[in-house]
């Protein structure tokens, strides 16, 4: 299926690794020219681009930012300038409880994905407004639908960003932008197999067991990266031009069946 993404330019966050990584790497496949690569590990970005470039031939550009400082995100919207896709990817709040996460942690982790989010929309959708064209997404996650208490941060953080993409994306037509979001179950990253041993710790004193958590997945295993970034290249592409303010959930079923997490 040709995406019609040929010659288009888009900025995204935590694409480092894991499923922003993976983003970048089917949008340029489906013929994307330009890619803003942004996250705070700029050695790993470099990595990053250079594949890119070296596999697709696009221009692949890393931007080392942390998005909780201001002054670096609105650099970095400055600097990717008219994008024509903007992925908001970037997140890494805690796992725990109530009791288990303190006001700082809660900040911090909000400060990145639910703030980042939100500031970065406001800076490139102005622009994509002005211009009447623009598609964003949000990656935003399962626990925003599930609201598992030991992921409480998590959790409220999530459904924040879902009432924002809704908010957002039912008007932003008007404007000639779409905004959706995708709300992946687990995915086979670095920062799941970190929760799921935070969690078998927390349940049975043993992080080793977290193997286990991990088996009872949707069938049997997390979700790949790739899986997650071919549905983000389709709602970012005019094949999905009559999606705005909607979420997709990609999680094996597990919302759908009330499967465990």
């Amino acid at each position: 299926m040709d995406l019609g993404l040929e010659g288009r330019s888009a900025l995204i966050t935590g694409a480092s690794k894991g499923i922003g990584a993976a983003v970048a790497a089917a949008l340029a496949a489906e013929g994307v020219a330009t890619l803003h690569l942004a996250a705070r590990d700029g050695a790993a970005l470099e990595r990053v681009a250079a594949e890119l470039h070296a596999r697709h031939g696009c221009r692949a550009v890393a931007h080392p930012t942390d998005l909780r400082d201001p002054s670096q995100l609105e650099r970095l919207a400055t600097d990717a300038g008219d994008v024509d896709l903007l992925i908001n990817n970037a997140g890494d709040i805690p796992s725990g409880t109530l009791e288990q996460v303190d006001a700082a942690a809660w900040r911090h982790g909000w400060s990145l994905k639910v703030f980042g989010t939100i500031d970065l929309t406001r800076q490139v959708y102005a622009r994509m407004k002005a211009r009447r064209s623009g598609v964003i997404v949000n990656v935003i996650g399962a626990a925003g639908e599930r609201l598992p208490a030991a992921y409480i941060a998590g959790s409220t953080g999530n459904a924040a960003l879902m009432a924002f993409t809704r908010s957002l994306g039912g008007q932003s037509l008007n404007d000639g932008v779409r905004v959706l979001g995708i709300n992946p179950g687990p995915v086979a990253t670095d920062r799941i197999v970190a929760l799921m041993r935070h969690r078998a710790q927390t349940q049975w004193g043993d992080a080793e067991r977290y193997v286990e958590l991990m088996q009872a997945f949707p069938l049997g295993r997390p979700a790949e990266p790739r899986e997650i970034a071919d549905v983000v290249a389709f709602m970012a592409s005019a094949r999905a031009s009559y999606m705005s303010g909607c979420i997709v959930t990609v999680d094996g079923g597990a919302a759908a069946s009330g499967a465990s997490r």
